[in-house]
């Protein structure tokens, strides 16, 4: 008997999910107020040569990347063995642990004498430790919503995450503010920074407590063989027959797991192109360095970081709103194609706008003459993100969570997160060397980085058009015959 969603119990379980997003939004944002504290504390007592002390101090910051690939590629085998809610409850104790020993390194370690800059090894170890558990909650907590959603309206209910994600990042600046108003600089480079980075353990009781309570999801209880716990929670969850969607859960997990490649190539070369590209259009030099960008459009440090608020922050959160009501009626592969196009045109556009100051030989930073073109380039960025938070950012999530096969879904999804934080740590590694390039800027003022995203952008909408299926509206069990390739 057909049956009507339980939108109640959907949506609670779809937020408490979420919450794995929260913390992904909020230790990639939480950081940026402590980087100055970091290297003051850690790398300058050391009296390094620059090159040393600039790669040490970017390696202290930028760790959590590291562990992020650690994360999703160890959640797979734990999400078929533990279960989706065991696993992002295992990821909740990581943040926790990390969050405070991030904050207070010393704690335990000082009778070892790793007190002050000597403290940084722990400090690298407890971030590489919170990274573990970001990658572990990007891959689960889609995996999670997915598996728990109606057919009808899992596109919404999966772009929960990205919102999740946005609205971390943004709770992260009021923090932030908030530590900062407590005392001067001083106060900042000695303690404030523990508080901020501390502050992240907050939310990750959140997750524990709120995985505690929620149900693991029915096809992992399938996959164990409890099938009557799976029809109960079928029926309670509701949006179709239960007994039939209990029957293709089953039929699809006969041998409950396949080898990776049971289905052929292409699906797994599809995740892992989405992962990949979602990064290379280059949405995380926007948000790691858009105070950066901004100065070089001309405006002073204070404006910059203001505006980095404003335009990034505030267009992000209101255009991923725009994809929570168009991706299950509009459909996936539309917005991932538009939102491709449309970052081509912007970052192509902002290339060149720093191009053409290069060719007439007017800076952009300070240069009355420019603020026309100035205001453009601002332009450009707010239509790149709007670009991105309606498409890439969101719906790359619905898509991991669906194409793959229930038999090969842990590890598949597995491999296309951990290759996207691998591309995230390359894009955010590369950005400064193309962008503070000599040669590169005396070639192309600061434009080149902007082209290379512009055309990764061509790329992903082309990719899209060839090879990736419209997944609106079916069933994830209907999804895995879209590939054709069935196995023996």
């Amino acid at each position: 008997m057909i049956t009507k969603p339980n939108y109640t119990l959907v949506v609670m379980l779809t937020i408490a999910a979420t919450l794995g997003g929260l913390l992904f939004g909020y230790d990639t944002a939480v950081i940026s107020g402590a980087t100055d504290a970091i290297t003051y504390n850690f790398v300058t007592p050391r009296h390094l040569p620059e090159a040393t002390a600039n790669f040490l101090s970017g390696f202290a910051i930028g760790c959590a990347l590291l562990g992020c690939v650690l994360g999703a590629a160890i959640a797979g085998p734990i999400s078929t063995r533990w279960g989706r809610r065991t696993g992002l409850l295992i990821a909740g104790l990581l943040f926790f642990v990390s969050s405070i020993g991030a904050g207070f390194p010393e704690f335990g370690f000082g009778m070892f004498g790793l007190t002050g800059a000597d403290a940084l090894p722990v400090f690298i170890f407890y971030r590489l430790m919170g990274g573990t558990a970001i990658g572990m909650a990007s891959m689960l907590a889609p995996m999670y919503i997915a598996e728990i959603a109606p057919p009808s309206h899992r596109g919404l209910l999966v772009t929960f995450q990205q919102i999740a994600i946005v609205v971390g990042i943004n709770l992260v600046y009021f923090v932030n503010y908030f530590v900062q108003s407590m005392g001067n600089r001083d106060f900042l480079l000695h303690l404030g920074w523990r508080y901020m980075l501390a502050s992240a353990a907050i939310p990750a009781t959140l997750l524990i407590l709120f995985m505690l309570l929620v149900p693991e999801t029915p096809r992992y209880l399938v996959l164990k063989d409890k099938t009557a716990e799976a029809l109960a929670l079928l029926k309670r969850l509701g949006g179709g027959d239960p007994d039939q969607t209990l029957k293709e859960i089953e039929g699809t997990l006969v041998q409950h797991t396949r080898p990776l490649l049971s289905f052929g190539w292409l699906v797994l070369i599809v995740g892992i192109m989405l992962s990949v590209f979602q990064q290379v259009v280059g949405i995380n030099a926007v948000l790691y360095f858009a105070p950066h960008m901004f100065q070089n459009m001309g405006a002073s440090q204070n404006d910059a970081y203001l505006e980095s608020a404003w335009f990034v922050g505030v267009t992000m959160t209101l255009f991923t709103l725009v994809a929570t009501v168009t991706v299950d009626r509009l459909g996936r592969k539309p917005l991932l194609v538009w939102g491709a196009f449309i970052m081509a045109a912007a970052m192509l556009t902002l290339g060149t706008l720093f191009n053409i100051h290069a060719v007439s030989a007017t800076a952009v930073a300070g240069a009355a003459t420019s603020t026309g073109s100035s205001y453009i380039a601002i332009a450009a960025v707010v239509v790149y993100i709007i670009g991105f938070s309606f498409s890439w950012g969101p719906v790359t999530w619905v898509m991991l969570s669906e194409i793959f096969p229930n038999s090969i879904k842990g590890t598949a999804m597995s491999i296309a997160v951990a290759a996207q934080w691998i591309a995230n740590f390359v894009v955010s590694q590369t950005f400064p060397m193309l962008d503070g390039s000599s040669a590169l800027n005396a070639a192309f003022n600061h434009g080149f980085a902007y082209w290379l995203y512009g055309v990764g952008a061509i790329l992903a909408g082309l990719f899209v058009l060839r090879f990736v299926p419209e997944t609106k509206q079916r069933s994830l069990e209907a999804i895995e015959s879209m590939w054709g390739k069935k196995p023996a």
